[in-house]
């Protein structure tokens, strides 16, 4: 791997503050249809446009000052919208502004509201239909003193504004809405903008709405999460199925992350956006050998991602389990069998245990940070569940002697990870990162004098720079790979406890142990999600809740728009930090399969939701094979047993939960959970 793919020269200094991604007191909330992709930037330091629009080119990813919206002297600020009154204009001002998410008629919207004087104005942006590279802004003003007023409003460039005409009076409520279309393609895609007395019919986007996941809870900040999550992942996907690994960061793509979102879209009821997801991974992520692509490259041996295919696969069988589409595997079963083939490829194959070797891993370091050929355990944990995967979906395709081969290598690496005495990733009782190929645990990394390493980072340090602990270890648990209230559990996540607050005080989990880190210290949202994925399978809601409150608290949560990481970073020659889509995957995942416990097979559907302590009630509704499912769950009330009732017929509740045939029609379930 070239030591020139980890520089970039974005330099935030330059130009307008808005080029920063992370301004002071910012959040940014998403919005898109696939064929036009927003964010409203929303400011309350004063360091950027208070209200700001960044509209994203459709075919392409771009740092955040090449946005279609983005002036190069200006930044955002010809996008603001003012208010003239004569010679007076009055603007959005950080301290007054108020941003939410809220919607109009069932349509996702960012709804922002600001003061200026006795006029309180409200925006709410939407996209009104799935079918046009459109988005609509409402803007509502009203005001509080006696009398009539002439007003404009305005938008656009300060020396060619676009105003319109404003007849204002005491407490009477006065619209005018703003449209933005993306046309051309190419270096030639620009914005029109322009004004109406009338927001447009947006029947057609909340019928598209209505079908995708929707909950509401006795939580606000639980409630919140999903929102988040269930509005801005599909609309960071374009209609090609293209999504920014890192959106303004690194403007490139990975499978890894790709196979997670299109898993996340199709629970979530984005069934079109994750077929399109998949499809494109098949086709144009994977080589005709069976190699995966990532941060947009194909890689040598010894620098394959070697749990990308078991992604891609598991995340296939989750959007065949929830669509019942079959006939996906049948268009591209050859491509598929490479897939997962490639990992059991000889060059991978460690001699002595028969596990997987090379010299990446999974947090994308590689020889040049120190990092030496080995047993990665994340790939030994996806190649296992991707084999696994992949043989259910032979059955399906009545591919049985190859759904046979796979069940046994998956079987096989299993029992190597688990089992093997000395090159198994158990060590002391508890999962560990990785092993060299003589089987002595890789405890800590020396970087390559050519590193080109930043100064300031950990690892260019003169200091061990130690493994160990690695986030990643919890996701056996958090998969149920093992017993997630035994031994090997709790140890692991003991060891993994020394990852929150490690040169930081504001909570959360560095993905690794700090000294061996090649970026800034601090803590990573997504893989904190990892972790609290996996504390809630043990049964610790505290520690949960930590994890949940933080990402509320943190800048971003107000939007849910979290960034990659919360520290400082030297840019250039590190990229500027950017918002990671995994983030809301992964929030989507700890609802959907964990906290609400809807588990689709292919031919029957496994229910064990459970109740967080602290957390009273829940209701879903979830779009499963064409149909509605909806799914409500209490606290049992003193002297009540708990129970599940499907369909009016009740049935004791079990931890394990229950199994049930995949419903051919809408379907109500009815959760009492212990008290």
């Amino acid at each position: 791997m070239d030591v020139a793919e980890h520089v970039y020269t974005d330099d935030p200094t330059q130009g307008p503050p808005d080029a920063k991604t992370t301004l002071a007191g910012v959040d940014y909330f998403f919005l898109g249809n696939g064929l036009i992709q927003a964010a409203v930037q929303v400011c309350t330091s004063g360091q950027g446009t208070p209200v700001g629009l960044l509209i994203l080119h459709p075919e392409q990813l771009r740092s955040k000052r090449r946005a279609l919206t983005f002036d190069p002297q200006h930044g955002l600020a010809p996008t603001a919208v003012t208010i003239r009154v004569g010679t007076r204009v009055f603007a959005p001002q950080g301290p007054t502004l108020e941003a939410r998410w809220a919607d109009i008629g069932g349509v996702p919207a960012v709804q922002v509201t600001w003061q200026a004087d006795d006029l309180r104005v409200t925006e709410i942006f939407y996209c009104h239909d799935q079918r046009s590279p459109c988005l609509t802004r409402i803007i509502r003003v009203r005001k509080s003193s006696p009398g009539n007023l002439r007003a404009a409003l305005r938008t656009g460039p300060e020396q060619d504004p676009r105003e319109y005409p404003l007849e204002l009076t005491r407490d009477a409520l006065t619209a005018a809405t703003l449209s933005y279309e993306s046309r051309g393609s190419g270096d030639g895609c620009q914005v029109a903008v322009r004004w109406s007395d009338a927001a447009p019919d947006h029947a057609e986007a909340a019928s598209y709405w209505e079908r995708c996941a929707a909950l509401t809870c006795s939580s606000p900040t639980l409630e919140h999460l999903f929102r988040a999550a269930r509005n801005q992942l599909p609309a960071a996907v374009t209609a090609a199925g293209m999504m920014d690994g890192s959106i303004w960061q690194y403007n490139l793509e990975w499978v890894r992350d790709q196979a997670c979102a299109a898993a996340a879209l199709v629970s979530l009821g984005a069934v079109d956006t994750a077929r399109t997801m998949c499809e494109r991974l098949l086709t144009e992520f994977l080589s005709d050998e069976g190699d995966c692509v990532d941060s947009g490259r194909r890689r040598e041996p010894a620098e394959v991602e070697l749990d990308q295919n078991g992604y891609l696969v598991a995340a296939l069988e989750t959007y065949v389990n929830w669509t019942g589409d079959v006939e996906i595997l049948r268009r591209h079963w050859p491509r598929i069998v490479a897939l997962v083939e490639f990992p059991l490829r000889a060059v991978f194959r460690h001699g002595p245990s028969g596990l997987l070797h090379n010299r990446r891993e999974y947090w994308e370091r590689h020889d040049v940070h120190g990092i030496q050929d080995g047993i990665e355990m994340i790939h030994q944990l996806y190649a296992a569940i991707g084999l696994d995967s992949a043989a259910r979906l032979a059955r399906l395709v009545a591919r049985t002697e190859q759904a046979e081969r796979w069940t046994r290598e998956s079987k096989r690496v299993r029992e190597a990870m688990l089992r093997d005495v000395r090159y198994g990733l158990v060590e002391r009782g508890r999962f560990i990162k990785r092993r060299d190929v003589n089987g002595a645990v890789q405890v800590a990394i020396t970087p390559a004098a050519e590193a080109g390493l930043p100064g300031g980072v950990p690892l260019a340090n003169a200091e061990p720079h130690y493994l160990e602990p690695d986030t990643s270890t919890v996701l056996p648990i958090a998969l149920e790979f093992v017993d997630p209230r035994g031994e090997l559990a709790r140890n692991t996540l003991a060891d993994v406890e020394q990852l929150w607050n490690q040169r930081w005080d504001h909570g959360g989990y560095g993905r690794y142990h700090v000294s061996s880190e090649p970026d800034s210290p601090g803590p990573w949202p997504f893989a904190s999600l990892f972790v609290a994925r996996a504390y809630f399978e043990a049964g610790d809601d505290d520690k949960v809740w930590r994890v949940l409150n933080w990402l509320r608290s943190v800048p971003g949560g107000r939007a849910g728009a979290w960034f990659e990481f919360y520290g400082p970073r030297p840019i250039p020659p590190c990229p500027q930090i950017g918002v990671i889509p995994w983030t809301w995957a992964e929030i989507a995942c700890f609802f959907i399969h964990h906290l609400l416990g809807v588990r689709p097979g292919y031919a029957e559907l496994v229910l064990r939701p459970r109740l967080l302590a602290g957390l009273d009630r829940v209701e879903a509704r979830l779009w499963l094979r064409g149909h509605t499912l909806r799914v409500g769950m209490r606290r049992a009330r003193s002297g009540e047993k708990a129970a599940l009732v499907v369909a009016g017929e009740s049935q004791p509740y079990s931890p394990s939960g229950v199994r049930l045939p995949m419903p051919s029609a809408d379907l109500d379930v009815q959760v009492v959970a212990p008290a």
